[in-house]
């Protein structure tokens, strides 16, 4: 007895359907939703753009040669430093590894380790996420960064040089801000007791090209609602998070011994640096505004970077000790594209002496 599941006979009717049309149509509506999100994202003031992605960045790692000049940080030597001018100033193009939102003590680490590298870090350094904690959202930025560089695979990579091509051309695709879950996380939640919502990341408001040579947007160099709107965002940002009531005791203890071990993890990775030859050379660059007065008071230049400089030994360069250094942020923390550039080309000759000043290696 054959099974009625087995009868190899058996075939699904197709209902007659002017299924030409229907596939014209879908893709017409497929089309006409591409085009009406396209305008969308533009009158919002997207445009297209490179997303600065792990995989970019991951391109610029593999871009790092054993004399290389790396950039390092978080989003201040990302926006404030020009690849130009470095270049024109210090006779070789630098490499970009820094990070918006990232504490880059993990890639310092990493870059430390690799012991094909002799050459020059640039390393700009906000106390308040150089010492976050690991399991910290900024220190799990730099690692996730780096275990892509360190893992990725054939198919990841094309996917990465076809997103780029499509990045280039539409506004919309901006992972960041334009994809659902993003969307979705923008909802409006009121915080409850014990239960703290994290801060609003800023918006779109940058340029970033293949180098990940990157500008602020025009819409945010000027005042307007872009520019207010990133602004606003920083105090909530930068201020230390609540921890709920019933957080153990044991839990803010191991935080605490967490970020004092950072001192001496930092101390090594800049001797192992040094040991081979190799330069590191710490900046703080421009703030203005209330963030300026809200980081001067949550980590004073007399507390975690007078300590670190004098623990590394290293050479370093503070924005306000050089009038000429000092610039006004248009949203209070990164340059414009234009005072980036200028602001590198005054940096060039502090940065000279201080590669040029480079003490022995500390224990």
């Amino acid at each position: 007895m054959h099974s009625s599941t087995s009868n190899s006979e058996f075939q699904r009717p197709i209902p007659s359907r002017p299924w030409n049309t229907l596939l014209l149509l879908t893709l017409a509506l497929a089309v006409i939703g591409l085009v009406a999100w396209e305008i969308r994202a533009r009158t919002w003031g997207y445009a297209p753009g490179l997303n600065d992605t792990s995989d970019l960045w991951a391109d610029r790692r593999e871009a790092v040669k054993p004399d290389s000049i790396v950039l390092l940080g978080d989003s201040r030597p990302l926006f404030d430093l020009d690849l130009n001018a470095l270049e024109q100033g210090l006779g070789k193009r630098p490499v970009q590894l820094s990070l918006a939102g990232t504490c880059a003590y993990p890639i310092l680490d990493e870059l430390s380790r690799d012991e094909s590298f002799r050459g020059t870090v640039i390393l700009g350094l906000i106390p308040a996420i150089w010492f976050v904690p690991p399991a910290a959202p900024p220190y799990q930025n730099g690692v996730k960064a780096l275990k892509r560089y360190q893992t990725r695979n054939l198919s990841q990579r094309a996917g990465h040089h076809l997103g780029m091509l499509l990045e280039e051309k539409l506004a919309f695709m901006k992972q960041e801000d334009l994809v659902l879950p993003e969307l979705a996380r923008k909802i409006p939640v009121p915080n409850r007791a014990n239960s703290y919502l994290p801060p609003e990341l800023p918006p779109y408001f940058q340029t970033i090209d293949r180098e990940r040579r990157t500008r602020m947007a025009d819409q945010c160099a000027r005042p307007g609602p872009l520019q207010d709107r990133v602004k606003t965002g920083w105090i909530p940002l930068f201020t230390p998070p609540k921890f709920p009531d019933y957080t153990p005791k044991e839990v803010l203890e191991g935080i605490g011994k967490q970020v004092e071990a950072r001192f001496g993890d930092t101390v090594a990775a800049v001797n192992r640096i040094r040991a081979r030859g190799g330069r590191v050379v710490f900046v703080r660059f421009p703030v203005s505004g209330e963030l300026r007065d809200l980081e001067e008071k949550l980590t004073p230049r007399a507390g975690p970077w007078t300590r670190l400089m004098k623990e590394t030994g290293a050479p370093n360069i503070y924005y306000s000790d050089h009038p000429e250094l000092i610039f006004d942020c248009p949203e209070w923390s990164h340059l414009s594209g234009p005072d980036s550039e200028e602001f590198t080309k005054r940096l060039v000759p502090h940065l000279k002496r201080a590669l040029n000043a480079v003490p022995e290696p500390r224990g």
